[in-house]
């Protein structure tokens, strides 16, 4: 069955409410805008946490609802209802009619359509008894804890989500994708006498929780987030002042995520509040640096088969040789910019209007070795693991702090540092990109984007390099 005919169940032959009817009633709504869509949801999720021996919370929700959406010219209107019926669409549609300009628009084109499928539509909730899921967190907190007698506390959770979602368009054309998402993360604290020092881990994607529950998968988890705290027992207040700063590949991508990736998208770009505004075709940052933006990837936390427009995701070469070649588009940025959607038009829910996101951010490899690039750094910070940051989009000014770091002393990794974080601004920092290691890779899957008060699921990436000079803020006197 396909996930039309599987939606069409879900949306239509159990709320009861007539297909046809439902289309009629979205052609009247926007006859006479540019674009829009009506976007049916059915979304089931469930959160358990064990923390310190015991479940500390689980919950299990399920949602559904509809978001009407007309454009004219810059004028969006918009109206969402949890109500699935003909009746709640026929009160939305009064809400949007408003923006319609009375010109008589011209419905734009529909999005291509896609016979790709990323990943599964399997309901990962349903996959294992609440039993057997908290069975799986507690034996992770016991194996957490034997593992070594510094283990003070051991945090596991589990989440998963099943959404399955409908786009109807005025001229008849209907999209749908069926989307599982999973989660398993681990945080550890340890102590040594006064000290307490804490690491984690997590890893998720779009498919059922047996792609991560085998006790060699959630071991590998614990031991990563143990091998992270133990070592920060260990760190050494970080140094403060400008030097050299080697990031290292996978999850460090998620500074290229904030510091540049926002300032790609469209949306930014088009109301000219992007530092990369008006850079099209321009050199941006140091040769040999190029930036992707992939939805395409198979069972990727960040990946969609298609967007919440109905557009299919792609790979969108952003930024390629250090020189600025697209940008990530919904549909009327794109339009009035006088581009084509990409594919990345992204909302939270049903209750949320689309805009650009990124889906899966990040750098190609280069041609150095990891060890060739620590050695040339000769001083300087190794960052691993970040934690949280700030960005500002119109500067491209960041601030992050490192959860995982060390010195660089003679050219080889040193003592582990606490307290560090890394003060830049985006564009400046991409051409401070003096080499480029041959070992890009993906984050474990556990990020998520926020924007303008939305939450998605996204990804994030790049290789080790080095920034020949970024400052570094830290705790040493």
């Amino acid at each position: 069955m396909t996930d039309i005919a599987k939606t069409d169940e879900l949306f239509f032959t159990r709320t009861g409410m007539d297909r046809t009817k439902v289309e009629a009633q979205v052609d009247d709504a926007l006859s006479g805008a540019d674009d829009g869509e009506l976007f049916l949801e059915y979304r089931q999720s469930e959160s358990i946490a064990f923390d310190d021996g015991r479940v500390k919370s689980a919950s299990f929700d399920t949602s559904q609802g509809f978001g009407l959406r007309a454009i004219s010219g810059e004028a969006t209107g918009y109206a969402h209802a949890s109500e699935l019926s003909e009746a709640a669409i026929a009160r939305a549609a009064e809400t949007v009619r408003s923006v319609r300009s009375g010109r008589g628009g011209t419905m734009a084109a529909p999005p291509p359509g896609t016979n790709q499928a990323l990943y599964a539509d399997i309901n990962p909730l349903g996959e294992l008894p609440f039993e057997k899921k908290v069975s799986l967190l507690s034996e992770i907190d016991a194996y957490a804890r034997a593992k070594d007698p510094r283990v003070k506390q051991v945090s596991a959770s589990l989440a998963g989500s099943w959404q399955a979602v409908q786009i109807v368009r005025a001229d008849g054309r209907r999209a749908a994708d069926i989307r599982p998402l999973v989660r398993l993360n681990v945080s550890i604290v340890v102590a040594d006498g006064d000290r307490m020092e804490s690491g984690s881990h997590g890893v998720g994607g779009r498919a059922a929780y047996d792609a991560w529950i085998s006790p060699d998968e959630w071991q590998n988890q614990v031991d990563e987030a143990l091998r992270q705290a133990i070592i920060n027992l260990d760190s050494v207040p970080a140094p403060a002042g400008e030097m050299p700063v080697v990031l290292g590949p996978g999850w460090p991508g998620v500074l290229l995520h904030e510091a540049v990736g926002h300032g790609l998208e469209g949306d930014f770009n088009r109301k000219k509040t992007s530092a990369f505004a008006g850079l099209m075709g321009e050199r941006v940052a140091s040769p040999g640096v190029t930036v992707v933006d992939d939805g395409t990837l198979t069972d990727r936390r960040g990946s969609l088969t298609i967007d919440d427009e109905g557009t299919p995701t792609e790979y969108t070469t952003l930024i390629e040789d250090g020189i600025l070649k697209g940008y990530m588009q919904d549909r009327m940025n794109a339009r009035l910019m006088g581009m084509r959607p990409t594919g990345n038009g992204r909302r939270q829910s049903y209750a949320h209007h689309p805009m650009p996101r990124m889906t899966n951010t990040y750098m190609l490899s280069g041609d150095k070795d990891p060890a060739e690039i620590i050695a040339a750094a000769k001083s300087g910070i190794y960052a691993v693991n970040f934690g949280g940051g700030q960005v500002d989009i119109t500067n491209g000014k960041f601030v992050f702090s490192c959860t995982e770091a060390y010195l660089i002393e003679d050219g080889k990794i040193g003592a582990p540092v606490k307290g560090a974080t890394l003060i830049g601004n985006g564009p400046d920092a991409l051409t401070r990109i003096k080499l480029i290691g041959n070992d890009s890779r993906l984050d474990t899957g556990v990020g998520t984007c926020g924007k303008d008060g939305q939450g998605v699921p996204c990804g994030v990436g790049q290789p080790t390099m080095l920034l020949e000079s970024l400052t570094v803020g830290g705790t040493a006197v």
